[in-house]
């Protein structure tokens, strides 16, 4: 069953479950008269304050709260609870002169002393006078109800607002991390293709090889990570067919390592969130006339536990910034672990190592 069906379902029945404990307390167990018989009248008048105090819940809660409180009334809305009980009170003891109350109370109870042979009891009902007797009870249950509905109403309230907020925050999350996907994905093909576009000026044959390489990397960005998880060992599979479309263009003088667990321990991860690292590595780290190493390894020290290094020499002649050439790239998949993995995760960077390399080096909780 749907939660909301649920909550149409139940709301109401906790409703009348509430009403009914009150009007049970009211009707059987409040009237502590032991064995006298208590005139109809007043019954009459505890049904009737019954359906005072009914009205007088849900007026405050569908009327006073949203128009009054929640809009900065707050006099207003405790002047209207005071005429609310006020309106109450006045109506009962109205009830009580019409319907003769006082004098019925105080003849039932003289009548159930005199035939157990006690004398009149002065704290009767109706007894010891015949001035008015305030009704604390009445007071006390009228102000119990409006405050249970100013509550309820207010927490109702307040939840509602933090849901709103929460599917905000949400939506504002998913359409940052889908543009922030969006900014990666180009800037990455952009760079594979003009290396391609090159290569066909060389090796045709070898061209059509990287193109293939490419559209298993394009089916694997549009299809395979519709859902916004990829396993682990599709990351690897992408990252080894993306260095090995990058080392078509590279000399000896490049040496590439990439090492990682044979096989990997499966686990879900945000897809292309390990790319900049080596896009950056390559982008920086590669000279057509000088050696340059480049080492990226991925390992799992514990279950649930990734961790990743990437490092890259660093040449005099490239600047090595972790923006990249137009502050997509490593910026935005710093930005995507503050949304995906918050609190889980840690990068390094460290721009000039004693070995002359840039590092950067990554920790992820993905369990």
């Amino acid at each position: 069953m749907p939660a909301t069906t649920f909550q149409r379902i139940i709301t109401p029945l906790i409703h009348v479950l509430a009403w009914g404990l009150l009007a049970l307390t009211l009707l059987v167990f409040l009237p502590s008269a032991g064995h006298v018989v208590l005139p109809t009248q007043y019954w009459v008048k505890q049904v009737v304050l019954l359906l005072l105090w009914v009205a007088a819940f849900y007026l405050t809660a569908h009327v006073s709260v949203p128009r009054l409180l929640l809009r900065g009334h707050s006099g207003w809305f405790v002047l209207t609870l005071a005429g609310a009980a006020l309106v109450i009170m006045l109506a009962g003891r109205v009830l009580e002169q019409v319907l003769h109350l006082p004098e019925l109370m105080r003849q039932a109870f003289h009548a159930a002393d005199a035939a157990a042979g006690r004398p009149p009891r002065p704290g009767a009902p109706g007894g010891g006078g015949r001035g008015y007797r305030f009704d604390l009870v009445s007071l006390l249950i009228t102000l119990l109800v409006l405050g249970i509905a100013t509550a309820i109403t207010m927490v109702q309230h307040w939840q509602q607002e933090a849901r709103l907020r929460e599917r905000l925050d949400q939506q504002r999350t998913e359409s940052e991390l889908a543009l922030l996907k969006a900014q990666i994905n180009p800037h990455f093909f952009f760079n594979t293709l003009n290396n391609i576009y090159s290569l066909t000026l060389i090796d045709g044959e070898r061209a059509r090889a990287a193109l293939h390489r490419l559209s298993r990397m394009m089916r694997y960005v549009l299809y395979d990570t519709a859902n916004g998880e990829a396993l682990l060992s599709q990351e690897v599979g992408f990252i080894q067919d993306y260095i090995t479309l990058m080392q078509l263009r590279l000399t000896d003088r490049v040496q590439v390592v990439f090492e990682h667990p044979e096989p990997v321990r499966e686990a879900r991860i945000a897809p292309m969130l390990l790319l900049p690292f080596v896009e950056n590595a390559f982008k920086h780290g590669v000279a057509a006339t000088q050696t340059s190493r480049i080492y990226i390894a991925l390992r799992q020290p514990a279950t649930g536990q990734l961790e990743i290094e990437v490092r890259n020499t660093l040449l005099p002649a490239t600047s090595t910034d972790l923006a990249g050439s137009n502050g997509i790239g490593l910026v935005n998949t710093r930005r995507r672990l503050d949304l995906l993995y918050p609190g889980r995760y840690a990068l390094h960077v460290d721009k000039h190592t004693p070995e002359n390399e840039f590092a950067v080096e990554l920790e992820l909780q993905v369990a």
